[in-house]
């Protein structure tokens, strides 16, 4: 795979030589700092609204109004350092046509529309969770074959992990440049609309990822960071195709663990412990 900073050297190279001097000079060169700063405060409201929330897998959503809320602001905290190589694109294109005389549309407004792709997912999961809950089916207890549903969940993303869909979206999310020059789309609606459509591209590369993290318990801030740090792993670092095919390996394997033996899992809380129900009347 090409170097992360390929793209950049091709934007520069397609808009001229002045190019990147001019982008150099504007708000772009902000960018970075603020959504690294976005990234910190959002992890830090996370952590401090997951205290005591993580009961192991099937742990209760909540409210429609709350975890929406929390789902945001998880997805802003772990998806956002990884989205970084598409939003500092947007930024400087945004801004070399500004200064050729074209709108300029603020980077946030393509960030929305990239968290909306993901609340969207969100409220689709939300909705399954609350389906299968108000089923009431007695085999999905943790203490039935729960940890079999969990296991085969996990065993089920590492082999989305193998599939073409994977290898599409992941490209895209790592080299976005096509993308911007092919379907660049002006005006606030535009940039809602591309920052939704790459978002998109990201539920199809990582919802297998997302799927784990709801498997093992999506309130754990532990897990929280396991799967934000495999996410920007796979899409940042120049080596993270072939890291994808080593995750699917390890998800396999980590699906027959839970499966087989979910009390010897580092990190995974049983439901219905003690330690869950204690993190649980610390709400």
């Amino acid at each position: 795979p090409r170097s992360t900073l390929f793209p950049y050297t091709t934007l520069f190279r397609s808009l001229g030589a002045r190019a990147p001097v001019a982008l150099h000079k504007r708000a772009p060169a902000l960018v970075p700092a603020a959504i690294a700063g976005v990234a910190l405060v959002t992890w830090v409201v996370t952590v401090e609204r997951m205290h005591g929330m993580d009961a192991g897998p099937g742990t209760d959503l909540g409210g429609l109004g709350w975890f929406v809320g929390v789902w945001v602001t998880m997805m802003a905290a772990m998806m956002l350092p990884s989205a970084m190589p598409m939003t500092l694109v947007f930024a400087r294109v945004s801004a070399e046509r500004q200064r050729r005389g074209r709108s300029f549309v603020p980077t946030w407004v393509f960030v929305g529309g990239y968290l909306a792709a993901w609340t969207a997912y969100g409220l689709v999961a939300y909705g399954i969770f609350r389906l299968i809950q108000s089923a009431h089916i007695p085999a999905l207890s943790w203490h039935a074959q729960g940890p079999l549903i969990a296991g085969g969940a996990i065993v089920a993303a590492g082999i989305y992990q193998l599939t073409p869909l994977k290898r599409v979206c992941l490209r895209h999310c790592r080299s976005p440049m096509n993308y911007v020059f092919g379907g660049w789309r002006p005006g606030w609606r535009g940039a809602v609309r591309m920052g939704f459509e790459h978002g998109a591209f990201c539920v199809g590369c990582c919802w297998g990822l997302m799927l784990i993290l709801f498997a093992l318990g999506v309130m754990s801030v532990v897990w929280m960071l396991i799967v934000a740090g495999l996410v920007f792993a796979e899409k940042v670092l120049p080596f993270g195709e072939r890291l994808s095919r080593v995750f699917a390996v390890t998800f396999v394997a980590v699906g027959i663990w839970v499966a087989a033996a979910p009390a010897s899992v580092p990190g995974l809380t049983q439901p219905g412990s003690t330690h869950a129900m204690s993190m649980q009347m610390m709400k």
